[in-house]
């Protein structure tokens, strides 16, 4: 297994979001080129990759960004294909977006993970991340708004 950052766009990670998000959100499409493309070339983010065989078989996307108060580091959208589940990959991804935020000045790092994931909230728990208590808000724009 390989992982390393994006820091380019082909047809070849286009494909992989196209299979990969699905099986991450039912709601929200896939990206398209010109989209993966921004975010792989944005100062904001860094897109991770998992390879087995060759094949993308996972991503993880690290924001991180200055504020008043420091650094800060939040991984989004951690996706394994399903039949690739279960090899480490979605904690090699995450490592490797905990070495980098960490090299880069984060102090902590950030996620969030729905709790019908059991399997991902243990894993993030064994990596040592904690529950943070906090509300999360979110608003929501309407169609067509």
């Amino acid at each position: 297994m390989v992982v390393e950052v994006a820091d380019e766009v082909t047809a070849e990670p286009v494909e992989a979001f196209q299979r990969l998000i699905p099986q991450l959100s039912t709601s929200n499409p896939p990206p398209d080129e010109s989209e993966i493309h921004e975010l792989v070339h944005s100062d904001a983010s860094d897109v991770f990759v998992a390879r087995v065989g060759g094949q993308i078989v996972g991503a993880l996307t690290l924001i991180m960004f200055r504020i008043p108060t420091g650094v800060r580091a939040r991984i989004e959208d951690v996706v394994v294909d399903g039949a690739a589940r279960g090899m480490g990959i979605g904690e090699r991804l995450s490592q490797a977006a905990l070495d980098l935020a960490h090299a880069r000045g984060a102090r902590t790092l950030d996620l969030t993970s729905r709790p019908s994931r059991e399997a991902a909230n243990r894993l993030y728990v064994r990596m040592g991340f904690g529950l943070r208590q906090s509300n999360v808000y979110r608003y929501e724009w309407g169609e067509g708004d």
